[in-house]
């Protein structure tokens, strides 16, 4: 029940078609009885500027969701930024300070991670490759470095993007390997599509899946579908995987967190949750 004291959190991105995160938190708080919602909001990337100060503006406003195309805009848009958010270029999660400012902080890497490592993936000392470096892939990628990865190749075809992710990668981590220019997968221990790719049904694979070795763990960002074009390719090679669902649950207990709803288990958001797709 959505009322006059229901906090709002705003789920900020557009297209909101594809969005996992209210059919996550939503039922959550109505089991927790928490007064709060999260609420879609799809804001095209020319007006955002415009309209996220304004969305702060609300006296019911709690906080927001961010998620693509505005990751990496809202950098400059935030008053106070993490210093996680900084290496990345990117924010996922805004809310107001105590002193009014705009607080921002990125939990996309942290989710993967974990993730990751929850099954049983190594990753220290191992090499990563991730397709993709805009908001969700710089994440990933800087959160990757902190786990210990010993090698990191980044691919995007904004060439620019990759370089800037990997001079701040490596002003973080001096000791990591950092390359970029190829998305070819072979010799990597995990390999990440971290690009739009696989939301729209005639979009090319991120990689030559053909190159991947069976004993390579595959990670997906998409979330349009459970198992994506790229995923059933990698699966049929014999590859372990990470569905994009699995990073968003593996961070909205930080996210909650970062809100003030305390932190709970991965297992208790998962028997509430009401994902569709």
């Amino acid at each position: 029940m959505i009322r006059g004291t229901t906090k709002l959190i705003a789920h900020l991105g557009y297209p909101t078609s594809t969005f996992k995160a209210p059919m996550i938190y939503n039922p959550w708080f109505a089991h927790r009885g928490i007064d709060a919602v999260v609420v879609p909001m799809g804001c095209k990337a020319e007006d955002y500027a415009a309209f996220l100060p304004l969305l702060f503006r609300l006296s019911n406003i709690h906080g927001a969701l961010v998620t693509m195309p505005h990751k990496v805009a809202t950098v400059a848009l935030a008053d106070r930024v993490s210093v996680t958010a900084r290496i990345a270029g990117a924010v996922n999660a805004l809310r107001l300070g105590a002193d009014g400012l705009l607080e921002a902080d990125m939990f996309d890497g942290e989710g993967f991670v974990a993730g990751v490592l929850g099954k049983g993936q190594k990753l220290a000392d191992r090499a990563a490759l991730v397709v993709g470096c805009g908001g969700v892939g710089s994440a990933i990628a800087a959160s990757l470095a902190k786990a210990g990865v010993a090698r990191l190749a980044l691919f995007d075809p904004n060439a620019a993007m990759a370089e800037g992710l990997a001079d701040r990668l490596k002003a973080a981590y001096p000791a990591l390997a950092v390359v970029t220019g190829s998305n070819d997968p072979a010799g990597f221990a995990l390999v990440v599509n971290a690009s739009p790719l696989g939301m729209n049904p005639d979009d090319p694979l991120p990689m030559d899946v053909e190159r991947i070795d069976p004993s390579t763990f595959v990670g997906e960002v998409v979330m349009k579908s459970e198992m994506t074009p790229f995923l059933a390719a990698a699966a049929a090679r014999g590859c372990r995987y990470q569905v994009g669902t699995d990073m968003l649950f593996e961070q909205i207990p930080a996210y909650l967190e970062f809100f003030g709803f305390g932190r709970p288990s991965v297992a208790e958001l998962r028997e509430q949750a009401a994902i569709s797709y």
